[in-house]
């Protein structure tokens, strides 16, 4: 790579730069990168970790959220940015601006996470929500192809994003590249001493198998629990089966879901934790992570199971599913919504659970060797070798999308 320009800063545009979420924390792992090559770097987001807020060389941004909507919250984002933006490339017209899907429409680097054109589930709840629901559905899927078109230069963070970017929003191929999510230290193997400790902090009984599920639950079903719920309530009728599911993740549907677990008679095999800060014990207590999902354009979490060392069970259609080996096929589900295949594969990871262990080993070693800092150093490498000129502020303006 080519010496980073120390006098020209960048600027990132983000929801968020700290360790929680997937899409905060490789912004994050950008602007630690950048700081550490002693490259000014502008911040504008929702929040920003202490730390980085007083580094001499970090401009911070912060915009509040109206009413703490996160809906208002993007609307107030996408236009302040703008006008910070604006700004800083007049001063500083080589300066490097990056984007996150279509949080800001400008023409400079696109971090793409998510394809909102890729999903759009059934909207379910209250009318409140429903409405809720499809008002930002539709903000983001106009915003999102505007952004994409008028991009320079497109990361995305799996194959399959890549191609989406290319087939959705018409962008040229050579213009998108794939750099996938790096991993945390401390999201190593698990010892047999942390096992037992976190087991019993959760209250896992002692020599019991135990499933985990990780995301949010939603209306739209997007991670896939109702097939995962019918697949575990058909499998507690079983006599052989012994494996218990722990649940960590919130959402609008969580009192749907435990009313469900109550009704079936299923408390003492599904446990409902809710929003959890404790993913890593949780893996760190469980033989499985099952994420039979409708839509992931990478899954973190599953990139996190295997490098605790936990075996996952994941939709092939997700973007880590690119990163497992050939040997590891019979893990992935080649359709998230067929009960019947989920069951079937739950059982033959049962009956070989030790096995399964080892077989994704490799994986896990190779996927816990590339760090976030590999990341973002690769990002900046790929954008220092396409970014052509930063467009002038007035042409950043110019142009709405059509809906």
């Amino acid at each position: 790579m080519q010496s980073l320009d120390t006098n020209s800063p960048w600027a990132i545009v983000a929801g968020g730069f700290h360790q929680k979420g997937g899409m905060d924390k490789a912004n994050l792992a950008l602007a630690e990168y950048l700081l550490e090559q002693d490259v000014p770097v502008h911040l504008i987001g929702h929040g920003v970790e202490s730390d980085h807020q007083k580094h001499p060389l970090a401009t911070v941004h912060l915009i509040s959220r109206p009413s703490q909507s996160f809906l208002l919250g993007e609307f107030a984002l996408a236009v302040r940015a703008k006008i910070i933006l604006r700004s800083l490339v007049r001063q500083w017209p080589q300066a490097r601006v990056v984007v996150n899907g279509g949080n800001c429409i400008w023409p400079g680097i696109n971090w793409a996470h998510y394809i909102h054109h890729a999903w759009s589930g059934p909207k379910h709840g209250t009318l409140p929500y429903q409405i809720k629901g499809a008002m930002s559905e539709r903000w983001a899927q106009w915003t999102e192809r505007a952004a994409f078109r008028k991009s320079q230069v497109v990361i995305t963070n799996s194959k399959r994003t890549s191609r989406e970017v290319v087939e959705y929003f018409g962008v040229e191929e050579r213009r998108v590249h794939t750099v996938y999510l790096g991993s945390d230290p401390e999201w190593g193997p698990v010892s047999a001493e942390e096992r037992a400790a976190n087991r019993e902090s959760l209250q896992v009984p002692a020599g019991r198998p135990t499933a985990a599920f990780v995301g949010g639950l939603g209306y739209d079903n997007r991670k896939g629990f109702d097939v995962l719920f019918r697949a575990w309530a058909r499998l507690c009728t079983r006599p052989d089966w012994d494996v218990d599911l722990l649940v960590a993740g919130g959402g609008p549907a969580m009192p749907m879901w435990r009313a469900r677990v109550q009704e079936t008679g299923l408390v003492e095999r599904i446990r409902l934790l809710g929003f959890s800060d404790r993913i890593p014990s949780l893996l760190a207590a469980s033989d499985l992570l099952v994420s039979p999902v409708r839509y992931e354009a990478y899954g973190l979490n599953v990139q996190e199971a295997i490098c605790r060392g936990i075996p996952a069970l994941v939709s092939a259609s997700a973007g880590v599913a690119e990163r497992y080996e050939p040997s590891l096929t019979p893990m992935l589900l080649p359709d998230p919504e067929n009960v019947d295949d989920l069951v079937e594969r739950l059982l033959a990871w049962r009956s070989k659970k030790e096995e399964w262990r080892a077989r994704f080993e490799p994986l896990s070693n190779r996927l816990r060797s590339r760090s976030w800092r590999d990341t973002a150093a690769e990002f900046v490498s790929i954008v220092e070798g396409d970014f052509v000129a930063q467009p002038t502020p007035d042409s950043a303006l110019v142009g709405h999308p059509t809906a």
